[in-house]
C-alpha cells in the first residue's frame, strides 16, 4: 500500500502556489501539472491540532470543515489571535488594506506588515493597495471606520469569489477602478486615527500570479473529500486555498483546506469521485475552477 501523506495546506512563496506536507515536503504547483491523490478506504479525518500542538484527544473531524479542528483545539488556536480580535497589545506594526475579488466585492482588513503581501495572496484578492500602516489598535480603528462610515465589510464568501473568476475584467485598470475609487473616499474620512500613517495608492494585480486570464468557467466544486474516493485533473489556476482543475466531467474547484487532517495516497487520472455541489449560473456566469 502508497504511503500515505497528511496536507498541512496550501502556501503561497514568491515562486507561486506551494502545497505543504507533515514532515516538511513540499510539493511546487504550476499550471498545467497534473493533481491526483485518493483517500484510502478506512481513513478518517483527524483534528489537525493548535498552535503547533497535536490534538490531545486525537480526534475525528468532519469532512466539510475547512479548520480541521475539534471544538477544543479551534477554541484554543482562536485564543491569542488579530483574526479573531483576541489580542490587543500586538507591538508590530499592521497595514490596512483595501481588497477587491471582483465587481462589487471590496473588503477592507489588517495584516502584520512584516508579512508583505501573504494575507491578500492567501485570501485570493485579485487585486489590492495599502491605505495606511501604525500600531494594531489604530488599525483596528480605521477597519471599523470603513465598515461604519463607507459600509465597507471586513469579509467576502469563498463561494462569491468563485462565482467570478471565470468572468473577471480583462483590463487592469477597470480591476483597479473600484480600488482607487474606495481608496480616495477612505482617506477624506474626517475620523482617520493619527497615528497611523497614510499610504500612497499603489493597486498591486494578482490576476497573473492566480494563473486566473481565461480560466474556464467551473461547474462545481469539493464538498468534501471521503475515505475510498479521489481528486484529479491538471491545474490551470490557483487563488488563496483554492485550486482550479480541469477534470473529466469539466472545471471544478477545490478549497486545500479540505485536505488538511486526512491520509492522502498518490493517484492517477483526471476524476472526481468525492462529493461535488454543482454551480448554478448567475447572470450566465459559474463558480470558478479546479
Amino acid at each position: 500500500m502508497a504511503q500515505a501523506w497528511k496536507c498541512s495546506g496550501l502556501r503561497w512563496s514568491a515562486e507561486g502556489p506551494v502545497l505543504v506536507w507533515s514532515g516538511g515536503r513540499r510539493s511546487a504547483l504550476t499550471w498545467g501539472k497534473q493533481v491526483a491523490f485518493g483517500v484510502a478506504e478506512g481513513g478518517v479525518r483527524s483534528c489537525v491540532g493548535a498552535r503547533g500542538h497535536a490534538c490531545p484527544l486525537g480526534a475525528v473531524v468532519p469532512g466539510r470543515s475547512t479548520g480541521a479542528r475539534c471544538e477544543e483545539c479551534a477554541r484554543l488556536d482562536r485564543a491569542h489571535s488579530v483574526a479573531a480580535d483576541t489580542i490587543a497589545d500586538d507591538p508590530r506594526p499592521y497595514r490596512v488594506y483595501l481588497a477587491w475579488f471582483g465587481p462589487g466585492m471590496v473588503k477592507v482588513g489588517i495584516t502584520a506588515r512584516e508579512r508583505g503581501s501573504a494575507r491578500l495572496l492567501e485570501q485570493g484578492a485579485v487585486c489590492f493597495s495599502w491605505l495606511g500602516v501604525g500600531p494594531l489598535m489604530a488599525a483596528r480603528r480605521t477597519e471599523e471606520l470603513l465598515r461604519a462610515a463607507l459600509r465597507v465589510p471586513d469579509r467576502i464568501p469563498y463561494a462569491a469569489k468563485r462565482a467570478v473568476r471565470a468572468a473577471l475584467p480583462e483590463a487592469a485598470a477597470d480591476r483597479a477602478g473600484e480600488v482607487a475609487e474606495l481608496y480616495e473616499r477612505a482617506v477624506a474620512l474626517p475620523a482617520w486615527p493619527e497615528s497611523l500613517v497614510r499610504e500612497p495608492l499603489r493597486v498591486v494585480d494578482h490576476m497573473g500570479v492566480f494563473g486566473l486570464a481565461g480560466v474556464p468557467v467551473a461547474v462545481g466544486d469539493v464538498r468534501e473529500l471521503v475515505a475510498g474516493g479521489a481528486v484529479g485533473g491538471e491545474l490551470v489556476a490557483a487563488a488563496g486555498p483554492d485550486l482550479h482543475l480541469v477534470t473529466g466531467a469539466g472545471a471544478v474547484v477545490l478549497d486545500t483546506r479540505l485536505m488538511t487532517g486526512w491520509g492522502l495516497v498518490p493517484a492517477t487520472g483526471s476524476e472526481v469521485t468525492v462529493p461535488v455541489r454543482q454551480f448554478e449560473e448567475v447572470a450566465g456566469v459559474q463558480d470558478g475552477l479546479f
